[in-house]
């Protein structure tokens, strides 16, 4: 959690706001907390793949090794377990990345020369609350998320960003450049809805 406050403003502000809010902030947390689950032969990403071993042992590990997130649990450790999720975390971020990396830049490039779009450069993130963005200087970011969407959805993502790199807004011409090339934006924009890119 992080606080903020104006400049001046003194401590114990803070502190009674704490005190007086404990149930509704206790509420903000549970609600907002990751709705993500493992499970042994869950597929992470387009290729990457979690396989949990058992083993009586009371050290908890975690290792990617090739297309496979190793995960050896302890005999009183389950994937629904918070620290086993945070384990975990780190080598889904891994793994997202890696494949960002070799699938986005080349299909970026590839829609950018076929419906004539230039941008400067590409970035990746897993920032949690964006799927990409594109700022004035023509850098897009892509979040390495996009990786567990299907692939018609990351098309409608990069396609988006790249009608920004001509409309730095959400204005009916924005959203006829991204027609032209996705008449069923409608549809897709509606089904990334369902999807979170929380990692």
């Amino acid at each position: 959690l992080v606080a903020s406050m104006p400049i001046g403003t003194p401590s114990f502000l803070l502190k009674r706001m704490l005190s007086s809010s404990g149930d509704d902030i206790r509420k903000l947390i549970e609600s907002s907390r990751s709705s993500i689950v493992y499970a042994d032969g869950s597929v992470i990403g387009k290729s990457h793949v979690i396989v949990v071993i058992s083993r009586n042992n009371n050290e908890l590990i975690v290792e990617k090794k090739g297309l496979k997130i190793n995960v050896y649990l302890t005999p009183v450790d389950s994937l629904e377990m918070t620290h086993v999720i945070q384990a975990i975390r780190p080598h889904v971020q891994k793994a997202l990345r890696i494949e960002a990396k070799n699938y986005l830049p080349s299909r970026l490039n590839y829609l950018a020369t076929m419906y004539g779009f230039s941008f400067d450069k590409i970035r990746f993130s897993h920032a949690g609350g964006r799927w990409g963005s594109c700022s004035s200087r023509g850098t897009i970011s892509l979040n390495i998320a996009l990786m567990k969407l299907p692939f018609e959805l990351i098309d409608y993502v990069l396609i988006h960003e790249l009608a920004h790199t001509k409309q730095m807004n959400h204005s009916v011409n924005f959203w006829n450049i991204v027609e032209a090339i996705c008449p069923n934006y409608k549809i897709l924009k509606k089904q990334l809805k369902n999807h979170s890119p929380t990692i």
